[in-house]
């Protein structure tokens, strides 16, 4: 089977077929003749972020390379659905105070935001997600983790921890403070997510799920206890075992939330989980992962990674996976965000404004341990000058065998291409037209059709999803200020104070209207007329003078059609407004 890389006489600059090489060796070697699995893990207790999709997507390049060789893989995505819920976030519609009395319960069992469709607040977080995952083409098998628990999948795994609690301590403590046994208890869990102030440049990458300072099972009196009971009468977790019996699995806990007290047999109870140190690595073993990778953070001392590789070792008998660790997504364009008051972008936003082979793109080319950003501002624009750039060299054989394969991986994935505009019109084009004319289709059809006079657009259709992200991304995230308003009258003082030279310039725009209209003929025209004006020709190079003086004219363009001194690229502003309202407006 054909894969993206092929063409490479050598994969040193693709991050993602080296890493495929790896996770095939690695799989060969210890499950032989089974699917490769590959896994990932997101935690439903608010908007996932864009942060959190390098968590998926950087397994899911792999998988997706390695099924292109004609393997067998699964990736697996673990709904941390029951973690704890840990904070009512500021900004969610829908959410007040009152949800705090759900605080300690799983993330199943607190209810949606009012209006939410859902039947909880882990499966309202999901939707949005899933429905990107599904439009970013990502395959894969999704695993809740309150049905795995409450269905008894990992009581073995739980027995078999709770047996060897005093090793999985003996691990933990190697890396406990020492100064506070309070403090040491608190610096299990497996990272900040939803409720971390996010940075109003940076998103972090966070790797996988896990409540945030989620203690690491070190309990009271009666000892360590990887396990942590939901209360049989309040539903949360602020409990504390009290006691247990090997032989019997008999296990007392007390609530401190409500002063329940219960006595269960963990060979028949399904209402808890392991501490997130310990059920990470039970995760690995059970499942076979052999690549999952993980946050910045995890390179730490004391992180979950470096501890969990130690327990899935000396406890599970298991292997840790591949994991590499990645870096930060930045955001420009949405500035001073913090998730906790809802402020975090998420690939559903991104969506709207992006077609989907581009933020596979953005993922795909930069390696896990490069931190790039995602543009919510004017910097999309050249963002997709440089996708389409990519696709020219792809078409005419120039490009460069990495940026082949990233582009590959962009644009479609092993089961097929995605969904792609027919005719992929400039972004910073289409965004220019229906800013100028407020997405009115038939004066939006005008303008595109006349482009390209030789092969004008019929349809907008052709021009769609790109036509659609253009115009959310001017409605959702260009200030109103920032907005293009095409004057309704000739500014009659500033033509009044023109001298020759103005009137001329003018004139000769005036003149070649007719003859250059189109997007390539109104660029040479309004380029041309300040040579002109100096004994030039039209396609004269120009000289650091004659710059000065273009910038003069394209000013005085700008203030007589929109009133400011900047705006859309002239000559698509020109194609916008009409020839006859321009001449109106110059004053012809």
């Amino acid at each position: 089977m054909q894969t993206v890389a092929q063409s490479q006489s050598s994969t040193e600059a693709d991050w993602v077929s080296r890493f495929a090489d790896d996770v095939i060796a690695e799989s060969e070697r210890r499950a032989p003749g089974k699917p490769v699995v590959v896994a990932s893990g997101l935690s439903p207790s608010g908007p996932i972020h864009l942060g959190n999709l390098r968590e998926v997507m950087t397994p899911h390049l792999v998988a997706d390379e390695i099924r292109r060789r004609g393997y067998t893989v699964r990736h697996l995505i673990s709904w941390d659905d029951y973690d704890r819920y840990r904070k009512v976030p500021n900004g969610v519609p829908g959410v007040d105070e009152s949800w705090a009395e759900h605080i300690g319960k799983p993330l199943t069992s607190v209810p949606a935001p009012a209006g939410s469709p859902y039947p909880n607040w882990a499966e309202h977080f999901k939707a949005a997600m899933t429905d990107s995952l599904a439009e970013l083409g990502v395959e894969y098998d999704g695993i809740s983790q309150t049905e795995q628990y409450t269905a008894g999948t990992y009581r073995e795994q739980i027995l078999h921890a709770m047996k060897h609690r005093a090793d999985i301590d003996a691990v933990l403590d190697r890396y406990r403070t020492k100064k506070d046994p309070a403090e040491a208890g608190a610096k299990g869990g497996k990272k900040p997510q939803q409720q971390k102030k996010v940075d109003e440049a940076e998103l972090e990458a966070e790797a996988g799920s896990g409540a945030a300072s989620e203690d690491d099972g070190s309990g009271g009196s009666a000892g360590y206890f990887p396990y942590k009971p939901y209360c049989g009468n309040c539903e949360k977790d602020l409990t504390t075992v009290t006691s247990y019996d090997d032989d019997s699995t008999e296990l007392n806990y007390t609530c401190t939330a409500c002063g329940f007290a219960e006595t269960v047999r963990l060979s028949e109870f399904n209402r808890g989980k392991l501490v997130w140190k310990v059920d990470w690595p039970m995760r690995w073993a059970y499942e076979g992962v052999i690549f999952e990778p993980s946050g910045v953070d995890h390179s730490s001392p004391g992180s979950s990674f470096v501890v969990g590789g130690q327990i899935v070792r000396e406890v599970f008998d298991g292997v840790q996976p591949i994991g590499p660790m990645y870096a930060f997504v930045g955001i420009s364009g949405m500035a001073k965000m913090s998730s906790s008051k809802g402020g975090v972008p998420t690939p559903a936003d991104a969506l709207k404004i992006m077609e989907a082979p581009l933020l596979r793109w953005l993922y795909a080319r930069r390696r896990p341990n490069q931190s790039f950003k995602i543009a919510f501002d004017q910097e999309i624009q050249r963002l997709y000058d440089e996708w389409d750039s990519l696709a020219r060299k792809v078409a005419d054989g120039s490009v460069l065998p990495a940026d082949a394969a990233a582009h590959a991986r962009a644009i479609g994935t092993a089961a097929g291409e995605l969904p792609s505009t027919p005719r992929p019109l400039p972004y910073r084009t289409l965004a220019s037209v229906v800013d100028i004319t407020g997405g009115h289709d038939e004066q939006t059809l005008r303008i595109l059709s006349e482009l390209d006079p030789e092969n004008p657009l019929t349809s907008l259709d052709e021009a769609r999803p790109r036509l659609d992200r253009a115009e959310n991304w001017i409605t959702s995230q260009v200030p109103a200020e920032a907005r293009t308003i095409v004057r309704d009258e000739p500014d009659k003082e500033l033509l009044g104070s023109l001298d020759e030279q103005g009137r001329r310039s003018l004139q000769l725009l005036l003149d070649g209207l007719d003859s250059h209209w189109s997007l390539d003929g109104l660029t040479t025209l309004v380029y041309g007329v300040p040579k002109v004006l100096e004994g030039l020709e039209p396609d004269a190079k120009p000289t650091p003078e004659l710059k000065v003086a273009q910038r003069s004219f394209f000013a005085l363009l700008y203030r007589l059609l929109v009133g400011r001194d900047t705006g859309p690229r002239l000559p698509t502003l020109l194609l916008a407004v009409g020839a006859d309202r321009v001449r109106r407006l110059l004053g012809a």
